[in-house]
């Protein structure tokens, strides 16, 4: 009689070794970090993050703004929608393609360097939590897992 496989060492081995499930813990408690400095500007950190990319790359389509934060455009549009209610930014009429351009506005200019030091702050904090001396190792590990799980996942 062969012996069924135990479920309960299976799951727990599973969550302790997926790097999908470390990653997005490590995300979260992070984020929560970010979220918590960010909380007198109201914007929590993946809208600041979306601010940010479009004050850097200018005015861009939905699907480049996707592509540069890694989201797919159904997550980005919905995560969108409170930055446009607030004015924050602005999306242009559909061009070629149906695609639309967006852009930071000044409200959302304002908002972004409102938010700019409380993120420094947040970001000395969990770099001085980390070891500064480690920092530079996280980054690096960090573009070299996101750069290989992009190859991985266009196989």
């Amino acid at each position: 009689m062969t012996k069924r496989p135990d479920l309960t060492e299976i799951a727990r081995g599973l969550v302790e070794g997926c790097l999908c499930h470390s990653t997005r813990m490590a995300a979260r408690a992070i984020t929560r970090s970010y979220d918590q400095a960010l909380r007198p500007t109201g914007l929590r950190a993946t809208q600041l993050s979306v601010l940010a990319a479009v004050a850097a790359e200018g005015a861009l389509s939905i699907k480049a703004l996707a592509e540069t934060l890694e989201m797919d455009r159904t997550t980005l549009t919905r995560n969108l929608q409170p930055l446009e209610e607030l004015g924050f930014v602005a999306l242009g009429p559909e061009a070629r393609h149906r695609s639309r351009t967006l852009s930071l506005t000044a409200a959302g200019r304002a908002a972004l360097l409102a938010a700019l030091p409380l993120w420094e702050e947040a970001q000395r904090r969990i770099k001085r939590r980390l070891g500064g001396e480690s920092w530079p190792a996280v980054q690096q590990a960090l573009r070299v897992l996101t750069d290989r799980a992009q190859t991985a996942s266009s196989r």
